[in-house]
């Protein structure tokens, strides 16, 4: 099995300019905006809103994948035309500057809250309940591919504070009220988990 991860760091925001219906599921076509696709090759990933997807196809500053009927039932942003994130796999040599980050989206949040305090945004979201025990104060998550950390957690409610340069350079700046967003909590926290109820188990 080969393992991809990611830093959270956002690289470009793209577009899907359209989508064409396969047997099961769609083919995204992607316009890369900045990220450049010089050194990108059939079957490398990339993150498109926090989803791992497998290149199949390139032209020019276009790129093609193919999501599942699965990846479109728990995630959102990529079943119509619009602005995504995107973020190539990383290689070893790669500077982490986020945090590390799978591409498997956990769940779907709410946005609760996306308030001006100065020329930051505070972001508040609800996640589904199975999610919560893994979002810690001042801990690390990722909302549409983009690495954050969190502000305050109460139960399944926690803020973020988005400052100018995150809103410039991803699609968080366009979030509103009844948003939903992709998640994906930090792996420490999940491999802590199941490390703690592998030993309840016992």
């Amino acid at each position: 099995m080969v393992y991809r991860m990611f830093s959270g760091i956002i690289a470009a925001v793209g577009r899907i300019t359209h989508l064409t219906a396969r047997e099961a599921g769609f083919r995204l076509h992607i316009e890369g905006g900045k990220l450049g696709l010089d050194d990108v090759a059939l079957g490398d990933s990339i993150a498109c809103n926090g989803v791992c997807l497998t290149v199949v196809g390139k032209e020019a500053n276009r790129f093609m994948v193919d999501v599942s009927p699965e990846t479109l039932s728990c995630t959102v942003g990529l079943d119509a035309p619009g602005e995504i994130n995107l973020e190539k796999a990383l290689r070893l040599m790669d500077r982490l500057g986020g945090h590390l980050v799978s591409g498997h989206v956990d769940g779907v949040g709410v946005v609760l809250r996306f308030d001006p305090v100065g020329d930051n945004r505070l972001l508040e979201i609800c996640v589904p309940e199975e999610l919560a025990r893994f979002i810690a104060r001042k801990g690390s998550i990722t909302i549409n591919g983009t690495s954050l950390t969190t502000n305050e957690v109460a139960g399944e409610i926690f803020t973020i504070n988005l400052i100018p340069h995150t809103l410039e350079n991803t699609t968080l700046r366009n979030l509103k009220v009844g948003s939903r967003v992709n998640m994906e909590v930090d792996l420490i926290a999940r491999y802590c988990e199941r490390l703690l109820s592998a030993e309840r188990d016992d």
